[in-house]
């Protein structure tokens, strides 16, 4: 067996869904983490447990402004994901996206680190064709409420390939589709966080529109395995799709939820918002050929494990629910 190399990990956003998952991975690894984040819409709790490991290490700061970590590898995760989050403060978002990637691509520069970044499928928009490649280039709109993280990202793509042209740095880029876990904030806005806790709750579940719109579905496990082949494999210049291919309504993924919770569950319908894609699916052709990566984990095992990991936080919660509420009468 070979040496294996660990090495000095910078995760900016590292608090949070995505973030504390990864934090965990590279630890159980043996790789030494700091985790960079101001909390804007992370959590806390998501590290807390990590702050006894000698290997770990929590900077409260932000991505906007220079970054001084010793690193040989930096994961960019840092910016508001969920379009609620992401739109209560649009210039701030866009700034999240191009300055962080700026000062994420400075470090790399001065470190010689490899640096890898988290783009997003709504570099695509409202998809013209489906499932989606790589190689499609988009319909997005600049000037709508989701254009501050859409295109946002689509211009931290086009730094980071810059910054490998021009520089030499070493980028791994990966589009990410759809994902769910263990570590979703329940408030997050986005579709099996809203489900889950709706139907944990007794409430009815939102479905936007007339539920036909589709989603895809990846479970964390999965995508942290492919952020590990793009970051461990040879260079490759172009972005890669990492998501699940088994496409899903919105309604089918309700009808789920509710089966995995298990309690009687209405639908509640609203208008859909604005530039909200009704299509949402990757072509993960090149991850399988380039990388030897596809999900593994089904979606019904994925949300039960989900169901699961809210449950516990409702449960844990309510305690402290009860204690404001005795206080305030």
């Amino acid at each position: 067996m070979g040496n294996i190399v660990m090495s000095n990990v910078l995760i900016t956003g590292g608090a949070g869904f995505i973030g504390a998952n990864l934090c965990e991975r590279l630890l159980r690894n043996g790789d030494t983490v700091t985790c960079l984040d101001n909390f804007s819409t992370s959590n806390r709790e998501n590290v807390a447990h990590l702050l006894g490991d000698p290997n770990f290490t929590l900077m409260i700061g932000d991505v906007r402004s220079t970054i001084r970590v010793d690193a040989d590898t930096i994961y960019n995760l840092a910016c508001p994901a969920s379009p609620p989050k992401y739109q209560i403060d649009p210039v701030y978002t866009t700034e999240t996206c191009v300055l962080g990637a700026i000062n994420v691509l400075e470090l790399a520069r001065r470190t010689g680190a490899r640096v890898f970044h988290a783009s997003t499928s709504e570099v695509y928009g409202e998809p013209q064709c489906s499932p989606q490649p790589e190689t499609y280039r988009g319909n997005v709109n600049p000037w709508g409420p989701r254009a501050c993280y859409d295109e946002g990202k689509r211009c931290a793509e086009a730094l980071f390939y810059d910054y490998s042209t021009k520089y030499n740095v070493d980028v791994r880029v990966a589009r990410i589709f759809n994902t769910y876990g263990p570590r979703m904030h329940p408030d997050d806005g986005r579709v099996v966080s809203n489900f889950i806790v709706q139907a944990l709750g007794g409430r009815p579940l939102t479905i936007y529109g007339d539920g036909m719109q589709t989603r895809s579905l990846c479970y964390v496990d999965d995508l942290l395995s492919g952020f590990e082949a793009l970051m461990s494999g040879p260079s490759v210049s172009h972005p890669v799709n990492l998501g699940n291919p088994h496409e899903l309504t919105i309604l089918e993924i309700a009808e789920l939820v509710i089966d995995l919770v298990g309690r009687p569950a209405t639908i509640r319908r609203l208008p859909l918002p604005q530039d909200d894609p009704t299509q949402r699916c990757p072509d993960i052709g090149v991850a399988r050929s380039l990388l030897g990566w596809e999900p593994r984990v089904a979606v019904e095992d994925g949300l039960r494990r989900t169901v699961t990991y809210f449950a516990g936080q409702l449960a844990a919660s309510q305690p402290r629910r009860d204690r404001i509420a005795e206080a305030a009468e």
